[in-house]
Order: structure tokens, then C-alpha cells, then sequence
């Protein structure tokens, strides 16, 4: 891969992952409701469970979608299904006293790692990354995309659950935890919005 497609990449992984979409707007909830170091398994879980994702699309899956497009349309409908539960949640995460780290906890490892497979955003971002730098589908190049999201990655959802962490002071009181919890949960159906359109 020549530098300059290199660095296009890498301009193409920071942009997608650094952007509003389910990702961010769950580390960002977890940061306010857990605290960072919490939400640490659940960030690591996307950056990781991504790229094997990213991987496997390129070395086989995105071939099921070019042959079977209703393939496609299924796994659409069951990710905004998930998204709309995953959005309950969150609007009804915040207990009574306002404590959620006594009541619930953050994604595990597996569960974000799990969850990529369906988060729409994620279908777009993998698709497209080796659709336009790894159209030859040569391993190399395919690994170099996954390799790429998962370097980006990690710093971008940093940002996003840092921002959620110093909101949490601001979070002390139980209506106002209750208010951003549904503020991010609304923000998430928001995200489907493109997803549903396009």
C-alpha cells in the first residue's frame, strides 16, 4: 500500500470512528454512569472485536453480501432491533438514587466485542474500508485495514468516555443522570437514522 492510500486509510479510520454512532454514544454513557476505568473492557471489546470483525468481512463475509443481498436486509433489520433495546437500556439505566455503579455494570469485553457484529455502523465502516483499500482482498492489505481501525480506535473512544466521565460531575443529581441517560439512548435511535434511509 503506497503512503499516500496508507494515510487515507488511516484519515478514512479516524473520521468513522471518531464521529457520532452506537459505539461512542454507549462509551460516553458507560464513562458518565462507570467511570473510565470501567469502561476500559468495554472499549478494548470494540477496538478488538472490530478489527476480527473487519477481518472476516474482508476474507470472506462481504462475498455472502455480493452474492445474497437479502443477507444484507436481514442483518439491518436484527441490528436496529438490538439498537432499539440497547437504547431502553440506557434511557432506564440511571436507579432511583442516581447510583448506577451500584445497580449496573458496563459491557464486558465480549459483550462489545460481540455487539459489533450487530451495530450497523460498523457493517458500513468494514465494508466500505476494504470495498476501497483492500479491493484487491489480498490478506495483507485486509489485515493492514483491521490493524489500522484497531490502532484508531482505542484513542477515539477514549475521547468519547473521557467526555462522559467529567459530564458525571455535572451528573450528581438522579433527574439530571436520568435525563443524559435518555438523552443518549435518544441519540442512539438518532444514529439509525441513516441506517433506516439508506
Amino acid at each position: 500500500m503506497s503512503p499516500d492510500l496508507l494515510f487515507a486509510l488511516f484519515a478514512f479510520c479516524l473520521v468513522s470512528t471518531v464521529t457520532p454512532g452506537p459505539n461512542n454514544l454507549m462509551v460516553m454513557a458507560s464513562g458518565a454512569n462507570f467511570g473510565y476505568r470501567r469502561t476500559l473492557p468495554h472499549m478494548l471489546g470494540i477496538a478488538i472485536g472490530f478489527a476480527v470483525m473487519t477481518l472476516l468481512v474482508g476474507v470472506g463475509l462481504i462475498q455472502v453480501f455480493d452474492r445474497f443481498p437479502v443477507v444484507h436486509q436481514i442483518l439491518t433489520v436484527v441490528s436496529v432491533a438490538y439498537l432499539l433495546f440497547l437504547a431502553w437500556k440506557i434511557a432506564h439505566a440511571a436507579p432511583p438514587d442516581g447510583d448506577a455503579a451500584a445497580r449496573g455494570r458496563p459491557f464486558s469485553f465480549l459483550q462489545a466485542a460481540a455487539f459489533q457484529w450487530v451495530n450497523p455502523k460498523a457493517w458500513t465502516m468494514a465494508l466500505t474500508a476494504i470495498t476501497v483499500y483492500a479491493a484487491d482482498r489480498s490478506v495483507l492489505a485486509i489485515l493492514l485495514v483491521a490493524v489500522m481501525f484497531a490502532a484508531v480506535c482505542v484513542p477515539c473512544l477514549s475521547v468519547w468516555t473521557l467526555l462522559g466521565q467529567e459530564m458525571r460531575r455535572l451528573l450528581t443529581n438522579p433527574a439530571r443522570l436520568r435525563a443524559f441517560n435518555w438523552t443518549m439512548a435518544a441519540l442512539l435511535v438518532a444514529s439509525l437514522v441513516p441506517v433506516v434511509y439508506h
